[in-house]
């Protein structure tokens, strides 16, 4: 037989291309076919707020709400925290690795990863016997070496590239408000323990002025007691009130003490003394709340727009399931260098060196084209997942939406009610006052037995711990209200955490928008 090749034979041929035309056909067709539809969210909300209307404040009150208070501790512990605290600098680190995530997957999408490869080797040959034709053959050391550059590059032609690069720009998005949200919520948490620890420090400011009257009561129950003018047991009533209330200074210290130490730690200077906190024993009244509609919510809520953007991308990985049943054409260039010392008999007359080397450079540019004929199956069980998973996101968003809505329904209506408290508590704790104050200049003159005299007193401290509580909670809700409504944050200010690689950057990622319903 001759080493002749033979020709591919016309059938062979024309079946070869209508195979690849048939098979291409069908993934387009298929494409085609399948388009899932995109699930369409009702993010409707009420006009209004069925709470009470809020004040017209200007639009920093909300992004810095903690300024409203008036209160220049508060203000520095949160802007402390807001640096320095664990959770702050968590929330940037994780901020930080999503941002080189991205960095990563861009790079995969248009940067092709292919190594610059290289080799070597060198083998040595012995002549053991050699007879007849190939006594040419010459023994010694041989080398190669060669470096080879190959490239695949993917055409862009359906936009599965760009459709990545949607999904990579929704994932970081939802990372930035995460990022946003979890700094939110510290802000709140701070300020919501150290109103926590004041009311704490009222109360024990209360106990402590209790602990002063009841003493007193004691010393006037003993002289009478003495003097023979009441029963001796009243003045014993009296040292066990007087015990009772010391006892509960000591429960409000230990207390007071925790709370300091627990608000140390949320800013992030757990290791300072309990010392270096001053938390004075006063509650201001509650800031007005901001006037805002339902609506504003979608934008100003960390967690609806990080619900948004992970919707965004869920759809975004939808079209690139269904674009893999299309084609993928590669454009696929190379270059590469290569270089071969092999021996080699000298020239007649001892002439030569005894090798030959070979050095040879050759550069190369093809196509190739994949189409995922036998993979359609798996692909429409990946297209039919990815629907179920974006239908889970499209119902994360709508629950997003209305616990928004919810929270800042809840937090206006409790706060308003607070504020009614306190009115009402603050008028009844002065006429308590005023009723123990009469009282006691009765049991002085020895008008009013001790009984009556505890009574009023009793009266009074419990109207006194009523409005502190009350206080106390006006202040936490107001807290609430602003952060249901969006607060702590600047829609409009990228993200660059605090002592961030990123720091400085003005790169701001906005997800996709998702129509709502």
């Amino acid at each position: 037989m001759t080493g002749e090749r033979r020709r591919p034979r016309p059938f062979q041929t024309s079946a070869s291309i209508l195979a690849l035309g048939l098979a291409l056909g069908l993934s387009l067709s298929l494409a085609g076919c399948v388009s899932t539809p995109r699930p369409t969210p009702d993010t409707r909300l009420p006009a209004a707020y069925e709470a009470p209307a809020g004040t017209v404040l200007p639009r920093a009150s909300l992004d810095r709400w903690w300024t409203t208070f008036n209160d220049p501790l508060l203000t520095r512990l949160i802007e402390t925290a807001l640096e320095k605290a664990p959770d702050a600098r968590s929330a940037a680190a994780v901020l930080d690795e999503a941002r080189a995530v991205r960095r990563g997957q861009i790079r995969q999408i248009y940067i092709p990863g292919t190594p610059l490869t290289g080799s070597a080797k060198k083998t040595h040959t012995e002549i053991l016997d050699s007879s007849g034709a190939a006594g040419f053959t010459q023994g010694g050391d041989s080398e190669a070496y060669a470096a080879n550059f190959d490239v695949s590059w993917e055409l862009d032609l359906f936009g599965r590239k760009r459709s990545a690069l949607g999904v990579v720009n929704n994932d970081l998005a939802a990372a930035r408000f995460a990022y946003e949200g979890a700094r939110a919520s510290l802000a709140a948490n701070v300020a919501q323990s150290y109103f926590e620890a004041r009311g704490l420090a009222v109360q024990l400011d209360d106990a402590r002025q209790t602990e002063r009257i009841n003493a007193s009561l004691r010393d006037f129950s003993v002289k009478k007691a003495n003097a023979g003018l009441i029963a001796t047991s009243e003045s014993d009533r009296a040292e066990s009130d007087l015990a009772g209330t010391q006892a509960r200074v000591a429960n409000l210290e230990a207390q007071l003490a925790t709370a300091r130490r627990s608000l140390l730690i949320l800013v992030g200077r757990g290791i300072d003394s309990v010392g270096s906190l001053t938390v004075t024993a006063v509650l201001d009244a509650a800031p007005p709340v901001p006037a805002t509609i339902p609506g504003d919510l979608l934008g100003r809520r960390p967690d609806i727009r990080e619900a948004q953007a992970r919707l965004a991308s869920a759809s975004g990985n939808l079209k690139i399931n269904e674009l893999a049943l299309l084609p993928t054409f590669n454009l696929t260039p190379g270059v590469g260098l290569s270089k071969s010392v092999s021996p080699s008999f000298p020239f007649a007359g001892g002439g030569g060196s005894g090798q030959t080397s070979t050095t040879s450079s050759a550069w190369s540019i093809g196509a190739n084209v994949s189409i995922p004929v036998l993979n359609i199956p798996a692909l429409l069980a990946d297209i039919d997942a990815q629907n179920a998973r974006t239908q889970q996101a499209a119902i994360a968003y709508e629950r997003s939406v209305q616990t928004a809505y919810g929270e800042a329904e809840n937090a206006m209506v409790q706060l308003a009610a607070d504020q009614r408290r306190v009115t009402l508590l603050t008028a009844g704790e002065a006429r308590a006052e005023r009723a123990y104050t009469a009282n006691r200049k009765g049991y002085g003159l020895g008008l009013i037995d001790l009984t009556t005299t505890l009574q009023a007193e009793q009266s009074w401290r419990a109207a006194r711990t009523a409005l502190t509580g009350a206080r106390t909670d006006a202040l936490l809700h107001a807290v609430q209200t602003y952060k249901a409504l969006g607060g702590g944050w600047s829609p409009d200010a990228p993200a660059s955490p605090q002592g961030s690689s990123t720091q400085g950057s003005s790169t701001q990622v906005s997800p996709t928008q998702v129509s709502p319903k």
